[in-house]
C-alpha cells in the first residue's frame, strides 16, 4: 500500500484543520541530512528542531529551550548511523513524536523525554547518564516508554504487552501520551512494510491504543489514528469516502455561509467570538453516511464556536436558539455533565431557513484546548517538589476513574486471555458515573466513579473489594433495592454486608456485574467454592404460610344498615387512618385507606362510596411487611417478638429468598391500635430484620 493511501493527511482537501498557516510541513528528510551532518555549535538551537522549538514556545512562551537543546544533542549523537526502515536517519522518528506533542501543547518535560524515548532501548546510552543530565523526572518517563517499548507486539504477547503499558501509564500519563504519539508517527510511515504488517499493527491500534487515546482525551491523537486505521483495514471504503470528500470540495458548501450568519447574531448580541467550520475527518463523514445514506452538504463538517467564559457558551446558545430553529434531540451539555475523558462543550444542532441543518459546538477556547490534547494540557501533574525515584510507583493526582479501575483489576486477572476480554470490553465504555457510598459510620461518603450502567454489586466491589462477597443487600437514596439494580448518577448507595464469613457471591450475580473487578473476583469465588455457589441459587417455591383464625370488620363500621363490613386486605386500615368504604359485590362493604390507589380505582369503576367510621374500642387488625436477611430461626424470633406485645397472629407468609434477603407478611390483631408503632420497633429489633412497615 503505498504512503498516500496510508495518510488521509497526504489529502488536504480531507483535513484542512490540520493545515498549519504559521508554519510549513515538517521535511523529515531535511531533518535528516541536518542529523547526518552532525550538530551545530553549541551556542545556538540545532536547525532540525527548529520546528519543535516554535511549536513549544506557542503554547509556553517562557519556556527553557536550553534543556530541548541538550537533549535533542545527546539524541542525534547515538542515534547517528542507525536508520528506519523508511531509508531515513533514526533521529527523524523521535523529532517527529517530539513536534506531534509539541503540537498539543505539552510541557518541556514531556518534550525532553520524548527526544530521548528511544536512547535507552536503542542506544549506549543508560538510564543513570539520563537521570544525571535530565534529573529524576525525564528518567522517570524515559524509562516507563522503555519498558514498554521492549514488550514484543506479537498476537500471543498482546495481552502482556497492554497489561504493561497500563502499569507505564498508571505511574505517568505521560508516558502513555508519548507512546501514542509515537503510534502515529510509525503509523503515518507504515506503507514501507508488508501489507500483513501493516494490518497487524493497524489491529492493535484500532482494538486498544485508539481506545486509550479516547479515554485519555486526546482527540488530535484519536482522530488521525482512526483515519490511518480505516485507510489499512478498509482500503475500499477508505476510497469511497475520500472520493465523497473530494467531490463534495468542489460543490457549493453550505456551512460557510452558516457560518457567517452566526457570527452576525453573535456580534448583533454582543458576544465575542471565534466562528470556525471544523471539517469532519476521514471515519466521521463515513460513519455519518452509514447512518444518513445521501448526504447533505452540512454533514461534511461542524461549525464550532469559541468563546471566553463558561456562562458565555450558554448566551451563544440561547442565540442560537432564538434566531435558528434548534433541533432538540441533538442538544448535548457536556460542560455541566463532562464527559469522563475531560471533555467539555455544548453541542446542538440548528436548522437554517432555507432547510440546512448544521450541528455546532460551542466551548471555551480552554475547553477547546483540553478536549483536542487532553491529558496533555494538563502539563505537569507532580508538584510536589519530591524527586522521583525511576523504581517506585507514584499516585497520578490526575489519574482518571477508569485509569485506576483497569490498574486495581489487572493485577487480579488470573490469566492473559482474561486479560485481554475484559480489557477490550471496558475500553469499550463510553460512560461513567459517580456515585457516593456511605457505611452508615463514615461521616462523609466515598466517591466511587463507576462505569455506565454498573450495578450495586459494582460498587460493593469497587467499595470493599472481596470484603464484598458477603454482600446482601443495598439502599440507594434510602431506599432499599436489589444488588442488580443499575445506578445512575449521583445516587447516594448504602451496601449491607453479612456478619457471616462464609457468605459469598450467588451464580446470577456475574449476570449483573459490569466492572472487571467484579466479574474477576466473583469468578474466582466461584471456581474455587463450586458447592457453595450451587447452594447459593435457590430454586423457585411456593410461600410458606401459616394462617390462623380470620377476623372480619375488625373495628370499623358503614353508614349503611345491615352490612357486611371488611378492612381491605390490600391497605389493612387501623385507626385513626382516615378510610373509605365502597360497596362490592354481595352488598357487603370494602374499608381502604383514603390513600390506597384503590380507591382510586373504585371511584373510576363507578362503585357506590360509603361512609365509615371507627368504633370506640381500641382493637384492630393490620398487616405489615418485615423485610430481613436470611438466618436460621428466623421466623420464630419474629413469632415470639409478636407475642411478646400481645398480638394475635391472623396469618403469616414467608417468601423464598432472593439475594439472600426474605420478605414476611404478618396479618395481625391487635388488642389496641396504639400499640402499632411499639410493635414494629420491637419487630425491627430483632436481628436481621432492616425494615418493617405497613402492607
Amino acid at each position: 500500500m503505498s504512503a498516500e493511501a496510508t495518510n488521509p493527511e497526504a489529502h488536504p482537501e480531507a483535513r484542512p484543520e490540520l493545515r498549519r498557516r504559521s508554519r510549513s510541513r515538517l521535511d523529515l528528510r531535511r531533518i535528516g541530512r541536518a542529523a547526518l551532518l552532525g550538530p551545530p555549535s553549541r551556542d545556538r538551537l540545532p536547525d532540525a528542531i527548529g520546528h519543535v522549538a516554535e511549536a513549544h514556545r506557542a503554547h509556553h512562551p517562557d519556556a527553557d529551550l536550553s534543556i530541548l537543546r541538550r537533549a535533542y544533542l545527546l539524541a542525534e549523537t547515538s542515534h547517528r548511523g542507525q536508520m528506519r526502515k523508511s531509508g531515513e536517519p533514526y533521529i527523524t522518528h523521535p523529532l517527529a513524536v517530539t513536534l506531534i506533542l509539541a503540537e498539543l501543547g505539552a510541557e518541556t518535560t514531556t518534550l525532553t523525554a520524548s527526544l530521548l524515548h528511544d536512547t535507552v532501548e536503542d542506544t549506549e546510552v543508560t538510564l543513570e547518564q539520563v537521570r544525571e543530565e535530565f534529573g529524576d523526572e525525564v528518567c522517570f518517563i524515559v524509562d516507563g516508554v522503555t519498558k514498554v517499548e521492549k514488550i514484543d507486539y506479537g498476537a500471543a504477547a498482546e495481552p502482556e504487552t497492554f497489561r504493561k503499558m497500563l502499569v507505564a501509564t498508571g505511574n505517568d500519563v505521560r508516558v502513555m501520551s508519548i507512546k501514542l504519539a509515537d503510534r502515529l508517527h510509525n503509523m503515518r510511515t507504515l506503507g514501507v512494510m508488508r501489507p500483513d504488517k501493516q494490518a497487524r499493527i493497524a489491529k492493535v491500534t484500532r482494538d486498544v491504543l485508539i481506545p486509550l487515546a479516547e479515554r485519555l482525551g486526546v482527540q488530535a491523537l484519536k482522530t488521525e489514528l482512526e483515519d490511518l486505521v480505516f485507510a489499512i483495514l478498509h482500503p475500499e471504503e477508505y476510497e469511497q469516502t475520500r472520493a465523497l470528500i473530494a467531490a463534495h470540495a468542489g460543490e457549493n458548501d453550505p456551512l460557510p455561509a452558516i457560518a457567517d450568519s452566526v457570527r452576525a447574531v453573535l456580534r448583533d448580541a454582543g458576544i465575542t467570538a471565534e466562528v470556525v467550520v471544523r471539517p469532519r475527518h476521514f471515519v466521521s463523514v463515513h460513519r455519518i453516511s452509514r447512518k444518513r445514506g445521501e448526504l447533505r452538504g452540512s454533514d461534511f463538517g461542524r461549525i464550532l464556536v469559541l468563546v471566553g467564559e463558561n456562562a458565555d457558551c450558554y448566551g451563544v446558545l440561547g442565540e442560537l436558539h432564538t434566531c435558528f430553529t434548534p433541533v432538540v434531540s441533538e442538544f448535548k451539555d457536556f460542560i455541566a455533565v463532562p464527559k469522563f475523558n475531560l471533555y467539555q462543550s455544548l453541542h446542538t444542532a440548528v436548522a437554517t431557513p432555507d432547510g440546512h441543518v448544521a450541528e455546532v459546538i460551542v466551548r471555551t477556547r480552554q475547553m477547546h484546548r483540553v478536549a483536542e490534547a487532553g491529558v496533555v494540557a494538563l502539563g505537569n501533574p507532580y508538584t510536589t517538589g519530591e524527586p522521583a525515584d525511576c523504581d517506585e510507583e507514584r499516585v497520578d493526582p490526575t489519574r482518571p476513574g477508569w485509569l485506576s479501575r483497569l490498574l486495581d483489576w489487572q493485577q487480579s486477572a488470573p490469566d492473559p486471555d482474561t486479560f485481554w476480554t475484559v480489557l477490550r470490553a471496558e475500553l469499550a465504555q463510553d460512560r461513567e458515573v459517580t456515585v457516593f457510598a456511605v457505611d452508615g459510620v463514615a461521616a462523609a461518603p466515598r466517591t466511587l466513579t463507576l462505569p455506565g450502567g454498573a450495578s450495586c454489586i459494582d460498587a460493593a466491589y469497587a467499595q470493599y473489594g472481596e470484603a464484598a462477597h458477603g454482600c446482601i443487600g443495598a439502599r440507594v437514596n434510602g431506599r432499599l433495592t436489589s444488588l442488580s439494580s443499575r445506578l445512575s448518577d449521583g445516587d447516594t448507595v448504602q451496601l449491607l454486608l453479612s456478619h457471616d464469613s462464609s457468605s459469598g457471591p450467588a451464580a446470577d450475580w456475574l449476570e449483573h456485574a459490569t466492572t472487571p473487578a467484579a466479574r474477576i473476583a466473583i469468578g474466582s469465588w466461584l471456581a474455587t467454592h463450586p458447592d457453595d455457589a450451587a447452594s447459593t441459587t435457590t430454586a423457585a417455591r411456593a410461600p410458606l404460610s401459616v394462617v390462623g383464625a380470620r377476623g372480619g370488620s375488625g373495628n370499623a363500621v358503614a353508614d349503611l344498615p345491615n352490612a357486611h363490613v371488611r378492612l381491605a386486605g390490600c391497605c389493612t386500615p387501623v385507626p385513626p387512618d382516615a378510610v373509605a368504604g365502597f360497596v362490592v359485590r354481595g352488598g357487603a362493604v370494602t374499608v381502604h385507606r383514603v390513600q390506597c390507589p384503590a380507591v382510586a380505582q373504585m371511584r373510576a369503576v363507578g362503585r357506590t362510596s360509603v361512609a365509615v367510621h371507627w368504633r370506640d374500642t381500641a382493637d384492630c387488625r393490620v398487616t405489615l411487611l418485615a423485610e430481613s436477611f436470611g438466618r436460621p430461626h428466623l421466623l420464630a424470633d419474629l413469632t415470639e417478638a409478636i407475642a411478646r406485645e400481645g398480638v394475635e397472629v391472623v396469618s403469616a407468609t414467608v417468601e423464598p429468598p432472593v439475594e439472600q434477603r426474605v420478605r414476611h407478611t404478618y396479618t395481625l390483631q391487635l388488642p389496641d391500635a396504639a400499640g402499632l408503632p411499639a410493635l414494629m420497633r420491637a419487630m425491627r429489633d430483632v436481628p436481621g430484620v432492616y425494615d418493617v412497615s405497613r402492607a
